[in-house]
This record gives C-alpha cells, sequence and structure tokens, in this order.
C-alpha cells in the first residue's frame, strides 16, 4: 500500500518542533531529577521511589487513561497536558528556592509529570495518523524523525544540560523543563483541528477500556507488536541493570567509559531510526521487524561474550539501531491498521505491557548475577530476545501486514461497508 502524498504536511513541523522541545526538557530531568533526590537523601530505597514514581501512572492507569483520550479531543488533550506540567514544576522550582524540597513532593511530582505523559503521549499517537491520513509511508517518515530528534534530545542534549544545569541551581534544572512544556503547549495549540472519532454506543470508561485491550489480543499483528516491548523490555531492563557493573568488572572501563558506551549505543539508536523506512521498503514491515528483533538479540549476545570495550560499544550500537528502527516500523505500522476510534486505547494497552513487564527484568538481572556472574543476565536476556523473535516472526508476517493493510484501507473507504462495533466483531 502505497500513499498518495509524499509531502508532510505543514502541521506535522510544528508537532515535531512540540516534541523535540518536550523531550529536550525530560533530558534535563531525567538527569537532574535523581540529582536533585541525591542531594536530599543517600537511602537506596527512597531514590528507588522517586525512580517508581514516574512510571506507577502507566501501571495504574494506562488502559484506562486510553479510553478517555479516545473520548477527548486529541490536540486539546496534548496541549492542556504539557500546559499543566509546566505549571506543576513551578511547585518544586519554588520549593527548592525556599530550600523546602523533600523526597515525597520530589515523588508526588514525578508522578503527576509520569501522569502527564501518560495522556499527551497517547493522545500523541492517537493524533498522528488522524494528521497525516493514516498512509503507511508518510508515518514511517514522521515517526521516523520523531525518534530520531528525541533520542537526540533526550539523550545526547539533554542530560548533560540538566547536570550543568543543576551546577547554577536547584531550581534551573526544574524551571528549564517548565519552559519546555509551556512552549511544546504552544506549538501544539496551533496545530490543525482533526475530527473528532465517530462516537460509539454509550458505554461505561471500563467497558470501553476492556474493548481497546481485547481489540489488541485478539489481532495476531497487534498483538505480535505488543509482545515485543513486552518481552524485550524486560530483557533490556535487565542488560541495563547490570550493565555498569559488566562494563566495570568484565571490560575494565571507567565512568567515563561507561558514558562513550551508553553513546554508542544512542548513536546506533539514531542511525537506525534513520534507516527503518527503507528496511520496511527493502524487506517488507513485517519482515523488517522480524530482523530487527533478531538483530537485537545477536547484540547483546554478543555484549555478553564481548572480550574488550571496543565489541561492547560495537554490539550496543547494533542493539541501538535494532531497536531504533523497531520504534519506527512498529508504531507506524499500529497508527496505519488501528481504527480511529480506538487508537487510544490500543496505543496505551500496548505501552502498558511494556511498562508492566520491565520492573522484573531489574529483579530478574539482580537474582542472576548474584547467583551466578555478571555475564549471566546478559545471555539470558539475549535468549529471550532471540525467543520472542521466534515467536513474533509468525505474527507480523508480510502476509498478515498487507492484509492488516488492506482491510485498514477498505474500512477508510466511505463507501465500505463497516461493522457498528470493530472492537467487539474484530476476529483475527
Amino acid at each position: 500500500m502505497t500513499a498518495d502524498v509524499t509531502k508532510l504536511p505543514a502541521g506535522f513541523g510544528r508537532l515535531w518542533t512540540a516534541q523535540t522541545v518536550s523531550s529536550l526538557g525530560d533530558g534535563v530531568l531525567h538527569a537532574a531529577l535523581p540529582l536533585l533526590a541525591l542531594t536530599l537523601t543517600r537511602d537506596p530505597m527512597a531514590l528507588a521511589v522517586v525512580t517508581a514514581a514516574g512510571t506507577l501512572p502507566w501501571l495504574l492507569f494506562g488502559v484506562l487513561g486510553g479510553a478517555l483520550v479516545d473520548r477527548w479531543d486529541r490536540r486539546r488533550t496534548m496541549w492542556v497536558t504539557d500546559a499543566a506540567r509546566a505549571v506543576l514544576l513551578a511547585i518544586p522550582a519554588a520549593a527548592a528556592v525556599l530550600d523546602v524540597l523533600s523526597i515525597p513532593l520530589l515523588a508526588a511530582v514525578a508522578f503527576l509529570l509520569g501522569l502527564g505523559g501518560l495522556f499527551f503521549d497517547t493522545a500523541a499517537a492517537a493524533y498522528l495518523p488522524d494528521l497525516l491520513g493514516r498512509a503507511p509511508a508518510l508515518l514511517e517518515r514522521a515517526n521516523s524523525r520523531l525518534r530520531g530528534t528525541q533520542t537526540a534530545a533526550s539523550g545526547f542534549a539533554g542530560p548533560p544540560a540538566g547536570s550543568a544545569l543543576l551546577a547554577l541551581g536547584r531550581a534551573v534544572p526544574l524551571l528549564a523543563d517548565a519552559v519546555s512544556f509551556a512552549v511544546s503547549a504552544l506549538l501544539v495549540r496551533s496545530l490543525p483541528a482533526t475530527p473528532r472519532p465517530v462516537p460509539q454506543a454509550r458505554e461505561s470508561l471500563l467497558r470501553q477500556a476492556r474493548a481497546g485491550a481485547s481489540y489488541v489480543f485478539r489481532d495476531q499483528v497487534l498483538l505480535g507488536l505488543a509482545l515485543r516491548p513486552a518481552v524485550g523490555n524486560v530483557a533490556f531492563v535487565a542488560v541495563e541493570t547490570v550493565l555498569a557493573l559488566f562494563a566495570h568488572a568484565r571490560l575494565g572501563v571507567d565512568a567515563f567509559g561507561f558514558g562513550l558506551l551508553l553513546t554508542a549505543e544512542a548513536t546506533g539508536g539514531l542511525l537506525g531510526a534513520g534507516f527503518a523506512s527503507f528496511l520496511g521498503r527493502r524487506m517488507g514491515t513485517g519482515a523488517a521487524l522480524t530482523v530487527t528483533a533478531a538483530v537485537e538479540g545477536l547484540a547483546i549476545l554478543g555484549l555478553a561474550a564481548a572480550p574488550n570495550p571496543y565489541v561492547a560499544g560495537f554490539a550496543l550500537a547494533v542493539c541501538g539501531a535494532g531497536v531504533g528502527a523497531t520504534m519506527v516500523l512498529a508504531p507506524s505500522l499500529r497508527q496505519a491498521i488501528v481504527p480511529a476510534h480506538l487508537m487510544g486505547r490500543v496505543a496505551s494497552t500496548s505501552r502498558m505491557l511494556g511498562m508492566c513487564t520491565a520492573p522484573f527484568g531489574a529483579f530478574l538481572a539482580g537474582w542472576l548475577a548474584t547467583a551466578y556472574d555478571v555475564r549471566t543476565p546478559l545471555y539470558t536476556a539475549a535468549g529471550l530476545l532471540l525467543t520472542m523473535t521466534a515467536v513474533t516472526s509468525t505474527m507480523t508476517t508480510n502476509r498478515r501486514v498487507e492484509a492488516a493493510l488492506s482491510a485498514a484501507a477498505q474500512d477508510a473507504d466511505p463507501e465500505h461497508p463497516k461493522s457498528q462495533d470493530p472492537a467487539q466483531e474484530h476476529v483475527s
């Protein structure tokens, strides 16, 4: 299926800029928040509470949040959420100036920022296909640009800036992130309006949330797309948990060298996002997703066996490239085949599955490293990724993907008869 248009609409540039500015602010806060907490306490559990608080909204409200987004105007949801986050950050900034900042306040702010992220990210995932007319080629191009700049802003530029700004004062990085949210809100507010989804039969919020989750689990392609991050996050968090120890104990690198390893991974992610569309065109989206998943598993296997930092850096760069490409191809396909009125629920369900499984990776890595050695979590992660690749390869074949795209195109045709409740009638 090819798009009838070849140029991204002008509105996408504003959305791209808004998300880039917001990602830069996120990168600033990602580095500054744990450092701020460190100025208040050295208790590892207290620091963990601040970190975990930001992920809790996805675990508690992920599917319900998607159902709400499917009821609301998506553009308004995005700009109101970012405006609220800008105002929210003024509270801990003022507390820092008045020297009354505390761990409970930081945890509460992290939780509310995470809740705002749930609504913004879900609404953005649902708004983009409406803006681009659900054209698969345009969605891949747009997601490639969004993913690339997000990696550059939040992975490269933001964290060093956050550390530098913190040196100027505890309130400075908080205010910088608040400004980024305010700018994002203004840009999103200026985006073109898109038609709201046709209202379905009036149902309770919980029933609508269940319908969205059911839609994911009953569709082979969507389930395959959801299983990748669900299993992948167990593996990647396991790697992240022991990577610093592995780099120090097995590779003999210092803190600066460890930073270079992370930079190599981020660089690979940028490259992967850039060539994702090319890979999808040459191999087909389904086959490309299988290849990128296999590349991730093999790269982690290479990392586990790496005899020196150079091989480890190359393995991390290759893994980053696989992840970067996957994070362009998978969301683009999901946005192209999911009905507009279900997009929020499907996106949030998929994201929630990944968020729920991530903590298991940390506990698994800690247990394996303690019971065996620091390489064992890496080999286990590689095994999980390769097993997941084998399982999902049959769920997202090129044939299934093309069938899903064709069905979506027919449903989008106003002359084509549609079912009244796809969440109820859809059969894989």
